[in-house]
C-alpha cells in the first residue's frame, strides 16, 4: 500500500477519527476550492482560468504569514519557541527570530523543534505533529529518521497548509501556487530542496513601474531603509509609517504607496502597524519562483509517518505522564508528546485550547505578535492582452510580439497610482510561454480581497491591470 493510500485510508480508523474543529461551533469549512475558469468580467479582457487565495478568512489559518509589530521585541518568538515542560513543543515561521514570515524559518522550526524533542525522549516515542504544511512536514521527517512513531493530524483535506499548489493540466500548464511560494536568496533550503527533486523554477527580475498613463521610474527603495535606520536610533520602536514621515517621506505618494504595497505584499503587514526596529523585508531584485507541483516535497518529508487529513485538534491536555489530543468523537488520543506547528492566527483564536494553559511568556508572545495578511490571485490568457512584454521587446532590435529573452523581461510589474486594490504583479510568461499573471496584495487590502467573491476579486484584478493593457 503507497503511502497516498495509507493517507487517505487513515481516515477511517482509530487515527483517522475527524477530530474537532480547530474553530469553535459551527465547524467552519475548509479553503475554498479554487475557480477553475474565469467568468465574463464585462470588461475588455477575461481570462481562460482564475484561481484565488482567501487566508485571511480561512479558519485553519486566519492570515498568511506572522510579522512583529511596531513595540514588541523579537525575543518573543524565542519565547514561543520553548518547550513547555518537556511535553509540548511549538514549530511554524512565528516561532522563528532569524527571518520570521518566511519558507525557511517554516523548515527550520520544524527541524528545531524535532531537536528539541529527541533531546528529551529519544528516538523511540509515539509524537504527535499538529499540522502538514512546511514546519510539521520537516519535524516529521526528522523524528521518523530518529525512529520515533509519528502521526502528523491535518485539518484540511490536503498536505501542505499555507503552501497550496493547484494542479490542473487543462487550467493550468504550470500549476497556480495560492500560498507560499516566491523565494528569495535567502530561501536556502527551500531552493535546495526543490532542486533536489528536480521541481522546475524560474527567476523573477526586472521591475516595471506603471501608471495609467505611461512608465514610471523605479522607484528607489533608498527613503524606507534611511527612515528605518533613523527608527532604530529612536529611544522607542515606532511604526514604519510613522518613521517614514518623521524623514519627510510621503507614505501616500503614488511611487512610494506602490512601493510600500509591495513591502505589504511579502510581509502582510501594513505600514502603520510594521515595526522599524524589525522591519519587513524590502522587495529584492530576484525572486525564484517554482514553475512545479510542490506536493512531491510533502510526501517526500512525511514518508514513514502516519497522516491523519480532515483532522483538527480542538484539545491539547498534558502532564508528567505524557499528551492526550481532544477528538470529536468524545475520545482522546495519547502520545509521549507533541509538535504544535498550527499558524499564529490559530493560536490567537479560541479554538485550539490547552489544559493547562500555556505559560504566561507563551501567551504573551501570541498576544503581542501580529498575524500578517496575504492574498494571491492566479489568471491565465488564451492570447496575451498586455503591452509590457511587447513593449519591450519593440525597444530592442526585435518588433512587437517577437520573442523576448526571458532574462530580460519585466516579470515584476507595479502599478502606480489610481485606486488599483492589487499593486504587485508577476509576469510568468516569459518563463513559461504562457499569458498568466499573478497578483499579490498584502495588509488591509488582502483583507477587503478576501471578502470578496470570486467575481468581485476578478473584476478588481482585471481593474488592476488596466495599466498594462496593450487596449486600455
Amino acid at each position: 500500500m503507497t503511502r497516498r493510500t495509507l493517507l487517505i485510508g487513515a481516515g477511517a480508523g482509530v487515527l483517522g477519527v475527524l477530530l474537532a474543529s480547530c474553530t469553535p461551533e459551527p465547524v467552519p469549512t475548509p479553503t475554498r476550492t479554487p475557480t477553475p475558469t474565469a467568468r465574463p468580467t464585462g470588461g475588455a479582457i477575461s481570462p481562460a482560468a482564475f484561481a484565488r487565495s482567501a487566508w485571511t478568512t480561512d479558519p485553519f489559518s486566519l492570515g498568511a504569514a506572522s510579522f512583529t509589530p511596531a513595540g514588541t521585541q523579537q525575543n518573543s518568538r524565542d519565547a514561543l519557541a520553548e518547550p513547555v515542560d518537556d511535553r509540548v513543543f511549538l514549530a511554524g515561521e512565528a516561532t522563528d527570530s532569524e527571518a520570521p514570515g518566511t519558507i525557511d524559518a517554516a523548515l527550520r522550526s520544524g527541524e528545531r523543534a524535532a531537536e528539541d524533542v529527541l533531546r528529551v525522549g529519544g528516538g523511540g516515542e509515539r509524537v504527535a505533529v499538529i499540522g502538514a504544511g512546511l514546519a510539521g512536514a520537516a519535524a516529521a521527517s526528522r523524528l521518523v529518521a530518529a525512529g520515533a512513531e509519528v502521526t502528523v493530524f491535518e485539518a484540511r483535506e490536503r498536505l501542505g497548509g499555507r503552501v497550496q499548489t493547484v494542479v490542473d493540466d487543462e487550467a493550468w500548464p504550470v500549476p497556480a501556487q495560492l500560498g507560499g511560494w516566491l523565494l528569495t536568496a535567502a530561501d536556502t533550503e527551500m531552493l535546495a530542496q526543490i532542486t533536489r527533486l528536480d521541481i522546475r523554477s524560474a527567476t523573477l527580475t526586472t521591475p516595471l513601474w506603471r501608471s495609467a498613463d505611461d512608465d514610471v521610474d523605479p522607484v528607489s527603495d533608498e527613503p524606507v531603509q534611511a527612515a528605518i535606520a533613523a527608527g532604530q536610533q529612536q529611544p522607542a520602536d515606532v511604526a514604519l509609517a510613522e518613521a517614514l514621515e518623521a524623514a519627510g517621506v510621503d507614505p501616500e505618494e503614488p511611487g512610494m504607496a506602490a512601493l510600500l504595497a509591495a513591502v505589504s505584499a511579502a510581509s502582510g503587514s501594513d505600514p502603520d502597524e510594521a515595526s522599524t526596529w524589525f522591519p519587513p523585508a524590502l522587495p529584492p531584485t530576484e525572486r525564484t519562483a517554482p514553475l512545479g507541483d510542490l506536493g512531491p516535497l510533502f510526501d517526500d518529508l512525511l514518508d514513514g509517518a502516519k497522516v491523519s487529513l480532515s483532522s483538527a485538534v480542538s484539545r491539547v491536555a498534558y502532564d508528567e505522564a505524557g499528551v492526550s489530543l481532544g477528538v470529536a468523537s468524545g475520545e482522546s488520543l495519547s502520545f509521549d508528546r507533541v509538535i504544535v506547528t498550527v499558524p499564529l492566527g490559530v493560536l490567537q483564536g479560541k479554538g485550539l485550547e490547552f489544559s493547562p494553559a500555556l505559560p504566561f511568556s507563551h501567551r504573551g508572545a501570541i498576544a503581542e505578535l501580529g498575524m500578517g495578511r496575504i492574498e494571491t490571485v492566479w489568471m491565465r490568457f488564451e492570447e496575451s492582452p498586455f503591452a509590457a512584454a511587447a513593449g519591450e521587446a519593440a525597444e530592442g532590435d526585435g518588433a512587437a510580439g517577437d520573442a523576448v529573452d526571458p532574462s530580460t523581461a519585466p516579470s515584476v510589474w507595479h502599478v502606480v497610482g489610481g485606486d488599483a486594490l492589487i499593486r504587485t504583479w508577476f509576469d510568468l510568461a516569459p518563463a513559461t510561454g504562457e499569458s498568466i499573471v499573478v497578483g499579490i496584495v498584502g495588509g488591509e487590502d488582502a483583507a477587503t480581497f478576501a471578502d470578496l467573491d470570486d467575481d468581485g476579486v476578478l473584476e478588481a484584478a482585471v481593474a488592476s491591470l488596466a495599466p498594462f493593457l496593450a487596449t486600455p
